[in-house]
């Protein structure tokens, strides 16, 4: 199934996204934190780059799926079922997803996620953690560091993007 983002769009805004995505990735396994400075940092990308990578007709729309995530997030917070850092993550990162790439996009985290906890696990009761034993997740029994499965995500799909 071909991503229905264009290539356009993922060129704009990959250069911005994806260190951004690997930061996220990085500092969940490191501390087990998604910072507000780096969420608000990509939704700064989409307000500033949204604009010229997207139709102006569409700029509100993904806006509008912005404020609906945020507020499925805060449910979902509220309720235990995600972190605050993975709920506002989310947020910022769902107006760079094209509405017809929903379904892509939540197999491709449902994928990512389970390789995640599957590799992550698995890492835990090796020596590998020596490399970096200060990482907060090593330590953090049954809690996996859903950043690394989000910023994965977002940043895989952009890929996607760019290949089609």
């Amino acid at each position: 199934m071909a991503p229905s983002i264009t290539p356009s769009e993922a060129l704009w805004f990959a250069p911005f996204v994806l260190p951004i995505c690997l930061y996220v990735c990085w500092s969940d396994l490191r501390a087990m934190r998604i910072y507000n400075r780096t969420v608000i940092l990509l939704g700064l990308v989409f307000l500033l780059v949204g604009p010229f990578a997207l139709p102006l007709s569409e700029y509100p729309w993904r806006l509008l799926a912005a404020l609906v995530a945020l507020i499925l997030g805060m449910v979902a917070n509220a309720l235990g079922m995600m972190g605050a850092g993975d709920a506002k993550f989310i947020t910022v990162a769902v107006p760079f997803v094209d509405p017809g790439d929903a379904g892509l996009v939540i197999m491709l985290l449902a994928v990512i996620s389970a390789a995640g906890v599957i590799t992550h696990r698995a890492v835990r009761r090796t020596r590998l953690t020596r490399l970096a034993p200060d990482w907060e997740s090593w330590h953090r029994g049954k809690d996996f560091p859903m950043g690394l499965a989000l910023g994965s995500t977002l940043g895989l799909y952009l890929l996607l993007g760019l290949a089609t």
